[in-house]
């Protein structure tokens, strides 16, 4: 099953079409740390991360993993073992803390890109995560909770997510 990003406004799995917001500068071919751009690609997803706090575990075929304090994902290029992947906190590494005081992160799914081994500086922590408002965001794709919710009961572990 393909998740398909049509364009900065459109989200699509089977029958389904939902409204996004993808990152403020638009989509990419050649990615970059901190250049507001969401990735063009074929992407596979990793597991779905919850604020059990906040949130009822969702009905989904992914695996849930619950956000703790001290959870990060790695975008500091200093760091090459580290970057673009899940790490515990440390002052000294430039991260994305998903246990954050909004509601951005109660559900994220991040998306494999430049994740099996990953360049520093080609872009991380391009995450599905929630919008209240559909601003662009920082390079992710964000959708409201209710079809977000939806989406999670429709794709499984094997979905792969397609960026044009």
């Amino acid at each position: 099953m393909t998740i398909f990003i049509k364009n900065k406004y459109t989200l699509l799995i089977d029958e389904f079409k939902f409204k996004c917001c993808i990152g403020k500068k638009g989509s990419t071919r050649t990615k970059i740390e901190g250049d507001k751009k969401t990735p063009k690609g074929t992407f596979e997803i990793e597991n779905l991360y919850f604020r059990k706090d906040r949130k009822v575990k969702p009905l989904t075929s992914l695996k849930c993993i619950e956000i703790k304090k001290n959870m990060g994902w790695c975008n500091d290029i200093r760091f090459p073992k580290k970057y673009n992947k899940l790490i515990k906190i440390e002052k000294k590494v430039k991260h994305e803390k998903l246990r954050r005081k909004d509601y951005k992160y109660d559900f994220i799914i991040p998306l494999k890109y430049n994740f099996k081994k990953p360049v520093p500086g080609l872009g991380s922590c391009i995450f599905i995560h929630l919008t209240k408002d559909y601003k662009p965001t920082a390079g992710c794709i964000a959708l409201k909770e209710k079809d977000f919710l939806i989406m999670l009961k429709i794709i499984k572990k094997n979905s792969k997510v397609k960026i044009y």
